[in-house]
């Protein structure tokens, strides 16, 4: 099938990680094209902000030329358009649980992107306030999936579980001592399966811009 959609893109970019997952358990591969992308930093995409304003990836392009910013709306136009099962559940209240889930998985990147941020910036000038609050945020978040490890795995696979996923594998990914493992036994088996999904190991994050 012709490529018909247009990614913008980065391997190390959590956010565009969960497009690119989505996109593989959906079988849209043929139907995307991805850009290598650098959003992000102090330096504007000049380019980029012609079509999203914010400057910011995952963006995607759709065929009758509208731009889709933010991956949860990526995520939820994607899901309109195959016949499998649904990323975002239709009825209530099992799409309450997936977005809430998908709240959770999103904020938890959200602060560890602030927290890697913050650890760039030269010594003097970071802020460690700041980091010990993202660093709690990001532990208590893992404290309660701990407790909800259980409800993840006998539930049906939705954005929820995706957005957690890739939450926990970016604290693999960039933040080893912080061991969310420790402590959270069934949180960990549960990433193990999350991880062994064909989709999931297509998509594996690289430090490459």
């Amino acid at each position: 099938m012709t490529q018909t959609m247009t990614l913008h893109w980065s391997p190390r970019s959590p956010y565009v990680r969960k497009v690119m997952i989505a996109i593989h358990e959906m079988g849209l591969q043929d139907r995307v094209r991805t850009v290598r992308t650098v959003a992000g930093g102090t330096t504007p995409h000049l380019e980029l902000m012609k079509i999203n304003p914010l400057g910011k990836i995952p963006t995607l392009e759709v065929e009758d030329g509208t731009v889709l910013y933010d991956s949860p709306v990526i995520i939820e136009y994607l899901d309109t358009l195959h016949t499998g099962p649904k990323l975002f559940p239709s009825a209530w209240p099992e799409r309450m649980t997936a977005i809430r889930r998908h709240a959770l998985g999103q904020g938890m990147l959200d602060a560890a992107l602030l927290l890697l941020a913050e650890g760039f910036r030269p010594a003097e000038r970071q802020s460690e306030p700041h980091m010990a609050l993202w660093r709690l945020k990001l532990t208590t978040c893992v404290d309660a999936l701990e407790k909800e490890a259980e409800a993840l795995a006998e539930s049906p696979y939705s954005i929820g579980h995706l957005a957690i996923g890739v939450a926990l594998g970016y604290l693999d990914f960039r933040f080893d001592s912080l061991a969310w493992r420790t402590g959270h036994p069934r949180l960990a088996t549960w990433h193990e399966t999350f991880n062994a999904r064909p989709a999931v190991r297509a998509n594996m994050p690289v430090d490459d811009r």
